[in-house]
């Protein structure tokens, strides 16, 4: 059946009068969740009260949703289940006190039984026990034997411990008694035959701190159907895998293991076009690979899937081409998908080629210890551990490989590692939105509305006080130490867009009463933090004087959009803002980029941000519909909240964009643009760093006076020539000194396992290029010199295939000799204090490499 369940949905309750909303990022702005999770979390602030209802109160959307961390964590069933999913989508409707029982339960007949064509001697309703309204309701659509009364854990939600909760009601699909057999096959019970799409809260009561109810002034409704379910039942389908949102992912995993796909052994197939399907999102909206936080999970994810297609026989990276299917799959609704394709496919390979080095090590490693493993007893937590410190293995991937043996980990004793090392693999995130959590704000905004910002036109203005708040964020009458403050009109730009927020002065009269320490932005509100030398009521009328500082983060802020604008014309449309810093002496710009810069892409960039800047381009303001707006080319960035109308930022044809900021006059006005360097911040995401304006005529005025001062160094030579002597001089000496030891020189102390081992102590620093040319002249070896010059002591190992990390190496070796050290798992260095600890040194490094090689053998 071809239908477009998620277009039929919206536009049914857009003929219902609801407004529809965008699936909002997957990364919410709320630091109490992990992901977006739900079809009310954009929301939830309205549910519970932070912020008034909007104007139209009726709201229906379909939201991407992950489920794969934190709290609401599905993957452990993914692909052994007919409906758990990392990523799935959820329609829904919403009233925010406008309509309630009576019209949801009407609406959601309607869109089954008419709209969706579900027949009506295949539907089941359940209903909370207590709910009488809504049994009575449904009476007038179903009959009573098909609705269920129950309790309080299967038909009753709440948003937490406290708030907004209420009775709910279900809607169940017979799948048909003739394919479900079990004692558990019936309406109410745990089996499969009835299968759930439709969840309708009623949100009716607050949940009080002592667990009692009160009736709700304006009770609202929250629903959520779920896409992939009712996408099945449609196509005839009784799993989620068999219908045409997965097969086609299915057929192509099928295709490129060359493996045929059954449901009963095909486990390994429905994880992997599940995760692709999470990995496309997450890596599209701006989530990138990391040891921590939203980018592990997504790693996780990642990694599980590849697990699986080295059990269908895969050692290289194939999980980048499933991505490419999810992205034209899923493009014509997502088109950012499609923009982004290449991208995301270069991110996924380069982190697939980076588990793969590790994979067939790990995996040689698990199966040993399987293989040891005497009946009843769990699996090593110290392999599990080693599994996830030294091959990366997140925890839940080795417990799926012994979920089919029955087998468990020993969580103790994989704890205690932990511990010892302080590894830390919890999810750590910050939370983007409003971090104030209570407060007298919404009683602001019923009785002022949003204030006024005038900031584009003023640096300076007078204003009337409408509210002061204290450091806990209530309001207060007067304000005599630091604290918050609320003008009806303000000038004061609040943090935004990677902007810092204005800083200032208030006045009344001729005297200077406050210093403005910042402003931000809370639920429409611009507040400002002041530090008030005088007391300042309510009502009390000011002059605002912006921080003249101000020009210079304007110059940054609109040499930020140039610099977007070009990275896109020399790198590629695939570039995406990844978060960004302006201050008044600085940029940062983050952005999605699978590899480092050359210096000549740099250096192009830094030429052509420049060429713009002197063609004095005057910035046009616009304010456009968003949809016109996007289709004159503006670039939006993804997860921020647009209006119906939005602000187009246009420097002529260099740079187009939506933006609320304050930008300079023309592009003349940023003065000099200078890249002061370029770095990784992450797999696949990559930061310029650059100063303009008042900052890059002081950084120029300093690389002038250092090439000075390299002149006089060098007697007034010719800089570039200068250098060049000097560095043949310096290699000359590294090569008297290299003779003295070389490669040729040194003693094998020992063969273990077809492993070269060399640990000696050498007259020569020059060490690195001894263990090179060891590293080149052995197939596998572990090599650990040191070299004593003038008390100092120097440490360095090399590692070539041999079961040995030879940061951990050293670090150990290290500490004999009272120093410390790191490196790669290849080499590594490090330095001492105690000579005469040499020799415990050498024999505890003889002693640790042998002992590694014996225990993965």
């Amino acid at each position: 059946m071809n239908i477009d369940i998620r277009t039929k949905f919206l536009n049914f309750f857009k003929s219902k009068g609801h407004q529809i909303y965008e699936s909002m990022p997957l990364v919410p702005n709320d630091p109490s969740l992990l992901f977006t999770n739900a079809g009310m979390v954009q929301f939830k602030d309205i549910f519970t009260g932070k912020i008034p209802a909007p104007i139209v109160k009726k709201a229906t959307s379909s939201q991407l949703c992950i489920r794969a961390g934190g709290k609401h964590n599905d993957l452990e069933n993914v692909g052994y289940t007919a409906r758990h999913h990392t990523l799935f989508e959820m329609l829904g409707n919403f009233s925010f006190g406008d309509y309630f029982k009576k019209e949801a339960i009407a609406y959601a007949w309607e869109f089954v039984t008419k709209e969706l064509g579900f027949p009506k001697n295949s539907l089941y309703v359940s209903i909370h026990e207590k709910d009488d309204e809504a049994f009575e309701i449904w009476c007038n659509y179903i009959e009573p034997d098909r609705i269920k009364r129950m309790g309080d854990k299967d038909n009753f939600w709440q948003m937490g411990d406290t708030g907004p909760c209420g009775p709910c009601s279900e809607i169940f699909v017979d799948q048909g008694e003739e394919f479900f057999h079990s004692k558990e096959d019936y309406f109410g019970g745990e089996g499969d035959r009835f299968l759930e799409i439709w969840n309708l809260v009623f949100m009716q009561y607050e949940r009080n701190a002592d667990g009692s109810l009160s009736p709700l002034p304006k009770p609202s409704i929250d629903t959520g159907m779920g896409l992939e379910r009712v996408q099945a039942l449609l196509e005839g389908k009784r799993n989620n895998f068999d219908s045409s949102i997965f097969m086609p992912l299915i057929e192509e995993v099928s295709k490129i293991t060359q493996k045929p796909y059954t449901y009963d052994s095909g486990a390994s197939f429905r994880v992997i076009a599940d995760h692709a399907r999470a990995v496309a999102f997450l890596l599209a909206q701006g989530v990138n690979f990391d040891k921590e936080g939203r980018g592990y999970v997504l790693r996780r994810i990642l990694r599980r899937a590849i697990r699986h297609g080295y059990l269908l026989g895969m050692n290289e990276p194939f999980l980048y081409k499933i991505v490419q299917k999810v992205c034209e799959q899923m493009g014509a609704h997502y088109p950012y998908l499609i923009e982004k394709k290449i991208t995301l496919m270069e991110q996924c390979r380069a982190e697939e080629e980076r588990f793969f080095q590790t994979l067939e090590s790990g995996m040689e490693m698990f199966k040993k210890e399987l293989l040891s493993l005497k009946k009843g007893v769990p699996f090593s937590g110290q392999t599990a551990f080693k599994l996830y410190d030294t091959y990366g293995f997140p925890l839940d991937l080795t417990q799926d490989m012994l979920r089919d043996q029955g087998i468990a980990i020993d969580m103790e004793a994989f704890q205690t590692c932990m511990q010892e090392q302080k590894v830390r693999a919890k999810a750590s995130w910050k939370g983007s939105g409003d971090e104030i959590k209570s407060g007298d704000f919404l009683e602001i905004l019923n009785t002022f509305g949003e204030n006024t910002f005038n900031g584009y036109e003023y640096n300076a203005f007078t204003s009337k006080v409408i509210a002061l708040l204290d450091s806990s964020y209530q309001k207060v009458e007067s304000l005599s130490e630091e604290g918050f403050i609320v003008f009806d009109t303000t000038p004061l730009y609040p943090e935004s867009g990677g902007a810092i927020g204005d800083s200032g002065e208030l006045y009344q009269g001729e005297r200077k009463i406050a210093e403005v320490i910042d402003t931000k932005k809370y639920f429409g509100l611009n507040i400002s933090l002041i530090h008030p030398f005088e007391t300042i009521k309510v009502g009390d009328i000011l002059k605002i004087l912006v921080n003249p500082n101000r020009i210079e983060t304007i110059k940054h802020h609109s040499a930020t959009h140039l610099l977007h604008s070009v990275l896109r014309k020399i790198l590629g449309t695939h570039i995406a803002q990844a978060g960004s810093l302006v201050e008044p002496t600085r940029l940062r710009f983050d952005f999605s980029h699978p590899k480092a810069l050359s210096q000549k892409e740099i250096q192009t960039i830094e030429e052509e941000v420049n060429a713009i800047i002197l063609k004095n381009i005057p910035a046009t303001i616009t304010h456009l519909p968003i949809q016109e707006a996007k289709e004159k080319g503006a670039m939006a960035l993804f997860g921020e909240k647009y209006g119906d109308i939005v602000r187009v930022v246009n420097f002529a044809d260099e740079s187009c964009e939506l933006c609320g900021g304050i930008h300079v006059e023309n592009t003349g006005l940023i003065g000099s643009f200078y890249i002061t360097k370029e770095s990784g911040v992450s797999s696949g995401v990559r930061r310029i760093e650059a100063v303009c304006g008042r900052a890059a005529y002081e950084y120029g005025k300093n690389a002038l006076e250092t090439l000075f001062q390299t002149k006089e160094l060098l007697k007034n030579q010719d800089i570039a020539s200068g250098i060049s002597k000097l560095k043949s001089q310096i290699k000359e000496l590294k090569d008297k000194l290299s003779k003295t030891t070389s490669s040729s020189d040194l003693k094998v102390n020992q063969t273990l396992k077809d492993i070269t081992i060399i640990i000696q102590k050498i007259d020569t620093n020059n060490i690195k290029e001894i263990i090179d040319n060891a590293k080149n002249k052995y197939e596998k070896i572990a090599i650990l010199l040191i070299c004593e010059d003038n008390q100092n002591l120097y440490l360095a190992c090399g590692v070539k295939n041999a079961p040995i990390q030879a940061n951990g190496w050293i670090k150990e070796v290290a500490k004999i000799v009272e120093g410390g050290g790191g490196g790669r798992s290849d080499f590594a260095t490090a330095g001492g204090k105690n000579p005469s600890k040499i020799p415990q040194a050498l024999e505890f490094a003889q002693n640790f490499v042998q002992k590694k090689i014996e225990e993965n053998f």
